[in-house]
This record gives structure tokens, C-alpha cells and sequence, in this order.
């Protein structure tokens, strides 16, 4: 061999080296390391990344996002397919899925057409998958759908698929409030859909956010929306409002994290609110007062069985029930003197997460809804009132 040739096979070699490096394709001689193998601990498969992170890269997980269209879903594929996890998307209306694509690197968001009634859909759905998502729910009963078949039935059918599909971890999103005596037919069912996913999938993860507020909200948006507010039970409800944001990140935590497995979390914002207090901030970031109806439990029930019909569906005599329960949250600890922690349920803090008050992320939201001479005042997030000259940062 002369001595060009060699030099050129030489150079060409080190060229592709490079290459494999900067595009992190696999060399000859590449080596896995121990941390680049997870074992299931259910399934005792093995989960294999590849890469430094990041979309480009791999990291061997494969994940269905049942209710992947809805306001949290969309969150959790998103982060989900940023660190390289393939994520397969249910969807039933064409349209609600296209913009979950862009959120992977190619090929890494699958959609699928699916109908919760569909045994052989949610088996298409979940076969290669390692763990399951299921975020399905409805705020209110329609024609083709009631409470008991999508939080009840609906879940139940997931969960047993799954698991005799081999699927490694099942995340079952329920609600804070679920309680089988409650007065709420939403959270009544919310509670039984918990139970019936526990009996088909016993490691299941639950995790239970409060009230969640972000940019496509129908919380802040819902009530900065109206130059009007109907309050109920006099405004004293008390809610603790979470970002979307952070149930988003507890639930990809929750992903590689099999200290989770069988475990229940509670989600729940820092601070508890009364509806009232909450009215008073959304009026002080817009800089103007709306006009409070104060509705008595009856009237607004007759109100919203009137509203409730099959061509407005607006607002339920559920959400009016509702909106008359706090938010029961579990204590933390059994003995607050002796500090002995409660481990029936789990929180952020447990997951390492420290979720963002409603001050610091409601102007980011309700921005849009003032008005062009206030669109740019500052707001201080500590206080919630508006301060003139003062920059908002964060």
C-alpha cells in the first residue's frame, strides 16, 4: 500500500470518527455502561439509552399518552419526547394531534386513532410500550360519554390491557378531591376509577393535581374572559391552584423514578386560595373590576341545568357542585410534634419538585386580556398588586 493511500484511509477514518462523534452515530467500538441500562423491575426488561440527551438521543423508553390532546397531555409529550423518549399518541379527532409532532425529533411521536370503546385500538395503542399514561377525563357528561364510562370503565379497560400486554408501569391521573362520598358525580367517579385501576394494574402510580392553571387554561383564561363573574358559596371555596407545568415534570419524574411504583401523589400548588381572593388578583393584573353576581346554590343549579343542553354544554350542574367543595388535601404528617411523616400519600417535595405559586405565572396568562395602555405594567409577584415603575422579572 503506498504511502498517499494509507494517508488517505487515515484521514477518511478520522473524518468518520468525528462525524460519530458530533452526530452521536454509534463507532465500531463503541462501549455501554452500566448507567446506560435500566432493568425494569416488574417486567425485568432493559431499558437502553443512547446519546447525551436531549431529543436527538435515545432514551429507550417507549410511552402512550392516553388523553395526550388535552391541556396537561399535550405538557407531558412534550417533555416526554425532549429527552429522547418515543411517545405514542392516541388521538380521535385529526386535528387536536398535529401540533404534538414538532414536539420529538422524527419518528419520535407516533399518532394512533383510537377509540376508548375499542379493545383492539388500545391494544395497537400499548403493545411496545414500557409504560402507560392515562390522562382521560371529562368535566362534564355528554351524549356519548358519562362519567362512569370514561373515569370508571374507560380507565379500567386501559389498565387491563396494559397489563396483559406486559407493560412495565401504569400512571393513572386522577383528582385531588376524588372521594366515593363526595356530592360531585365527577369526583365520585374519580374515586371508583381509582379503585378499578389498582384491580386490574396493583403497582399502578396515582397521581392526583388540584385545579390546574397555564396558558390554555379554562381556569384564569375562563375568568379573565367575561367583563362579569358569577360567584358561588359566596366566594369562600378553597382551592390550591397548580401550574401545569409542574404536574407535567412530576409525571415525567415519575417515567425512571420506580421508587414511585403502587405510590399515590398529591399535587397541589403552595399556597390555598379562596375563590374570592383568586377573583381579586385577576382583577388587580388586569387593572380593572369586574362586576361580581352573587348566585345562591339553588338558582345557579336550575341555571346551569338550563345551560346544560346538548348544543351549549357551557357549564354543568357538576361544576356547580363543585364549585361549592375546598380542596381536601391529606396531612403531611400523623404527630406534627413528633414530625412522624404520613406515607399514605406522596407530594412534590417527595419528587424533588418545587411547584410555582399562582402570583408568579398568572401574568404570563392574563397579559393578553388587558388593556392596550396597561398591556406592559409590571406586576409585583409577591403581593399580586400593581405597582407603577416597577419592572416585573422572574
Amino acid at each position: 500500500m503506498s504511502i498517499t493511500s494509507l494517508k488517505n484511509r487515515i484521514i477518511g477514518q478520522d473524518i468518520i470518527n468525528i462525524a460519530c462523534k458530533n452526530l452521536f452515530i454509534p463507532a465500531n467500538n463503541q462501549k455501554r455502561f452500566a448507567h446506560d441500562v435500566i432493568i425494569r423491575q416488574r417486567t425485568h426488561k432493559p431499558i437502553v439509552k443512547f446519546g447525551a440527551g436531549g431529543r436527538s438521543s435515545v432514551s429507550g423508553h417507549v410511552a402512550t399518552v392516553f388523553g395526550c390532546t388535552g391541556f396537561l397531555g399535550r405538557y407531558v409529550v412534550s417533555k416526554l419526547a425532549k429527552r429522547g423518549t418515543q411517545v405514542i399518541v392516541p388521538y380521535r379527532d385529526e386535528d387536536e394531534k398535529r401540533h404534538l409532532k414538532v414536539n420529538g425529533d422524527l419518528g419520535q411521536v407516533v399518532p394512533l386513532e383510537f377509540d376508548l370503546r375499542n379493545e383492539k385500538n388500545i391494544h395497537e395503542c400499548v403493545r411496545n410500550s414500557d409504560i402507560v399514561y392515562n390522562l382521560v377525563g371529562r368535566d362534564y357528561e355528554t351524549n356519548n360519554f358519562t362519567f362512569e364510562q370514561v373515569h370508571v370503565e374507560g380507565a379500567a379497560r386501559i389498565a387491563r390491557i396494559s397489563r396483559e400486554d406486559g407493560v412495565a408501569r401504569f400512571v393513572h391521573v386522577s383528582s385531588l378531591n376524588a372521594d366515593k362520598n363526595s356530592k360531585s358525580k365527577f369526583y365520585k367517579t374519580k374515586a371508583y376509577g381509582e379503585e378499578a385501576v389498582r384491580a386490574e394494574f396493583p403497582d399502578a402510580t396515582i397521581v392526583r393535581p388540584s385545579v390546574m392553571h397555564g396558558a390554555e387554561d379554562r381556569f384564569l383564561n375562563r375568568l379573565a374572559g367575561t367583563t362579569f363573574e358569577y360567584v358561588l358559596n359566596g366566594g369562600q371555596t378553597k382551592c390550591t391552584p397548580v401550574h401545569v407545568n409542574d404536574v407535567a415534570a412530576a409525571l415525567e419524574t415519575i417515567l425512571s423514578d420506580e421508587s414511585t411504583i403502587g405510590e399515590t401523589y398529591e399535587l397541589y400548588g403552595p399556597r390555598e386560595y379562596t375563590h374570592e381572593q383568586i377573583y381579586n388578583l385577576v382583577d388587580d393584573i388586569l387593572g380593572s373590576r369586574r362586576t361580581q353576581i352573587y348566585i345562591p346554590k339553588m338558582i345557579a343549579m336550575i341555571v346551569a341545568k338550563l345551560m346544560h343542553l346538548p348544543f351549549i354544554s357551557s357549564y354543568s350542574p357538576d361544576d356547580v357542585e363543585r364549585a361549592h367543595i375546598n380542596d381536601k388535601i391529606t396531612p403531611l404528617f400523623i404527630d406534627k410534634e413528633q414530625k412522624e411523616r404520613n406515607t399514605a400519600v406522596k407530594t412534590f417535595e417527595d419528587l424533588g419538585i418545587l411547584p410555582k405559586n399562582l402570583e408568579s405565572t398568572a401574568l404570563s396568562v392574563l397579559r393578553y386580556y388587558r388593556r392596550s395602555t396597561f398591556y406592559d405594567e409590571p406586576i409585583d409577584k409577591h403581593t399580586g398588586k400593581v405597582r407603577r415603575g416597577v419592572y416585573y422579572t422572574e
